[in-house]
């Protein structure tokens, strides 16, 4: 079954809407779809009350480590945490409260080789079970491009059968934003969205582009069920007018997930 996951997206200390393709060095080419006057605690507090458990919190640069603490004690073991995370601070986001973490820039060297060594000593720090790859990615021809550094920087990591398979021996979970797409609201990539479907073995969120409540049964039937789907930037608690998201909650509901 294709669920439902919430997020929280982290800009200086602020819940924000961002389209991912703007998040370069340039605050000027930055595009914000939404700034909210809530904290991050609120949306912490909204998930909890509605037992969404499986999303995840993203700190989109430095200032958000305040913001992201009083989301995980307003929702303790309820939300992932991504963003500059590495092997000295990993287990400490475990004990503030998270779920799991959400690593991708730090298994990468400066030029985007990937160093499986990092992924090895961070299982071993956390355990497979607490962590989650960010595997989110630039189309490039037919294939998909893992990006780092807010998305910016594409690295030597192509998706395939293959990488999938491996990578899932060391973690719990895949998070795939559609670098592209993100924050767009022109619709799911459909084609990486099958393509998660078919070559995952482990539980997978997929972000980036949906603008309906229809994208998560359109979801449900490219993936087989087996890709979650996050919305952002058309949820109306985030300025959106298209999803609502008691409609997402009763989606959950309607497919046994209480």
């Amino acid at each position: 079954m294709t669920f439902f996951r919430p997020c929280i997206d982290l800009h200086n200390g602020k819940v924000k809407q961002i389209i991912g393709s703007s998040l370069g060095n340039n605050s000027e080419d930055l595009k914000i779809n939404f700034e909210s006057t809530y904290p991050a605690s609120h949306y912490g507090e909204l998930y909890c009350k509605y037992g969404l458990k499986g999303g995840h919190i993203i700190k989109l640069g430095p200032g958000n480590d305040k913001a992201a603490l009083e989301a995980l004690a307003a929702y303790p073991k309820g939300m992932q945490i991504g963003g500059g995370i590495s092997l000295e601070n990993s287990a400490n986001w475990l004990r503030a409260g998270a779920s799991h973490i959400i690593v991708t820039s730090w298994l990468f060297d400066k030029r985007g080789y990937f160093l499986p060594e990092r992924l090895s000593d961070l299982v071993s720090e956390v355990g497979k079970e607490n962590l989650v790859l960010d595997l989110s990615c630039k189309a490039e021809g037919d294939s998909w491009v893992v990006t780092m550094n807010r998305w910016q920087t594409r690295t030597n990591l192509v998706l395939s059968r293959q990488v999938l398979y491996e990578l899932s021996e060391s973690c719990a979970e895949f998070l795939v934003h559609a670098a592209d797409v993100e924050g767009k609201c022109e619709g799911i990539d459909e084609q990486l969205v099958r393509f998660l479907g078919e070559n995952t073995s482990i539980p997978v969120t997929y972000a980036g582009g949906a603008y309906s409540i229809e994208d998560l049964q359109q979801v449900e039937d490219l993936s087989g069920g087996s890709v979650d789907l996050t919305i952002g930037s058309a949820l109306d608690i985030f300025g959106g007018n298209q999803v609502s998201f008691e409609a997402c909650v009763e989606w959950n509901r309607s497919h046994g997930l209480e």
